[in-house]
């Protein structure tokens, strides 16, 4: 790799992290917005991890109002995040990955994911049987897909939205 190479690449890393960082502070903007005129309290939290921005809504108190803008099931969490990603779409013109956590929702639902995985790996590895698990959200399966290869299997989605589940495979 030449000097130039070297150059070339850190200055696409530099302006991919610029990037992210510009949909992050759209992101914060628009979402201080929606808190103002819900009359929420919380501060946004902003990152860029795993090649994508991050925003979280966090409160010091445990506010139950946070956890309107979570819903049953992370519902409405997972709406905010969609209306959050046309609002940086609409100012930057490019598609967005953004992921938006409240409240700790998405931490503690990627921890319990994360065991799920563990575990049903270690089930395939004993049985040499596949296993299925239960439909999920894209983000759900994601967690569980990068578990399943931490553990040394394979995995693969399967079925249609709403009902995609993920299939743990044996070696």
């Amino acid at each position: 790799m030449t000097e130039g190479t070297t150059t070339s690449a850190a200055a696409e890393a530099g302006d991919t992290l610029t990037r992210l960082e510009q949909e992050g502070e759209i992101a914060a903007d628009y979402l201080e917005g929606l808190l103002d005129i819900a009359d929420l309290d919380g501060d946004i939290d902003m990152d860029v991890e795993a090649d994508r921005a991050a925003v979280s809504i966090i409160s010091d108190t445990a506010s139950r109002d946070l956890q309107k803008l979570v819903g049953r099931d992370g519902e409405v969490l997972e709406a905010l995040q969609e209306l959050t990603r046309l609002a940086v779409h609409r100012e930057t013109g490019d598609r967005s990955r953004l992921m938006l956590d409240i409240a700790g929702y998405r931490a503690k639902k990627r921890e319990e994911l994360s065991e799920l995985g563990a575990k049903a790996a270690a089930e395939v590895k004993s049985s040499g049987e596949p296993t299925k698990l239960q439909p999920m959200t894209p983000f759900e399966r994601k967690v569980v897909h990068d578990a399943v290869k931490a553990a040394g299997l394979r995995s693969e989605s399967e079925g249609e939205e709403p009902q995609r589940f993920v299939v743990v495979l044996p070696a």
